[in-house]
């Protein structure tokens, strides 16, 4: 169902010299019946299974229900979290204890309609359930006919530590169908699209995601919530400051960010 024929030794270089922070990109990921079958088990914009997240830091949809996946996407997250692709991963990366987040907690299905965005930030460090590290994230693009003129691309930045936020964009990953990112999220890892997306109404950036996890090590950031940065004008906007305070914080973040889903 993954492409056979990807070379996961030789990816291991490039994965560990990559800037700003380790990360590989390939095409072609899964195989193409299965990269069009996972398009269209994707839900419409205006379908009611969907989280939705409408705020200044993020507008985009997502659901991570095991029980709503067809099959192809069934297939697909049983697969990522299998202990077969595990090992791949493993001989990547060289973390010898990575596990999956089954659970799919930040993952599953995602949709950035006209207007989608996601500010630029890090991800929380330790996983609010199973109390592990979360250590690498994968993304793979599934909407055919994207142009990227629209946008829509992954940028990563580097990291400015005199001030513990994003500094330069250094990559920006374009949105191709069936094209895998593969990242750490622990080397002060800032990645989002915080230009909103300027595709046509019926269109939207389609998008799976995974996350693998391993012991926390002893210099592990505690961080239980995503840290956003803001962008543009909205460095000298009170309230979407306190609105990154808010949900950089566990005990607040579930009241300031997402609206629940409208149906059942």
């Amino acid at each position: 169902m993954i492409r056979k024929d990807i070379d996961w030794r030789a990816l291991r270089a490039q994965f560990l010299r990559a800037e700003p922070f380790p990360h590989v990109v390939i095409d072609d990921f899964f195989e193409p019946a299965l990269a069009e079958a996972l398009e269209h088990d994707i839900p419409a914009f205006d379908d009611p299974s969907w989280w939705q997240y409408s705020n200044p830091l993020e507008e985009k949809r997502a659901l991570n229900l095991w029980d709503r996946f067809p099959p192809a996407s069934y297939r697909s997250f049983s697969l990522l979290c299998s202990e077969k692709f595990l090992a791949i991963l493993r001989t990547l990366t060289g973390i010898d204890d990575l596990s999956a987040d089954e659970g799919l907690h930040g993952g599953g299905w995602h949709l950035h309609p006209p207007g989608g965005k996601l500010n630029v930030h890090l991800d929380y460090s330790i996983h609010p359930k199973l109390g592990l590290e979360r250590r690498l994230n994968l993304i793979c693009y599934v909407t055919k006919d994207w142009n990227p003129s629209w946008g829509g691309a992954l940028g990563l930045w580097s990291h400015d530590a005199a001030t513990a936020s994003p500094k330069d964009l250094v990559t920006a990953i374009e949105c191709r169908f069936n094209r895998a990112v593969i990242f750490d999220t622990t080397s002060n890892s800032w990645h989002g699209l915080p230009e909103p997306i300027t595709c046509p109404p019926g269109m939207a950036r389609k998008s799976i995601a995974t996350y693998y996890l391993s012991q926390p090590r002893a210099d592990a950031s505690e961080r239980g919530k995503a840290l956003y940065a803001p962008y543009g004008e909205q460095k000298s906007d009170a309230e979407v400051l306190e609105l990154i305070r808010r949900r950089a914080d566990v005990g607040t973040a579930a009241q300031s960010y997402r609206t629940p889903r409208r149906g059942k």
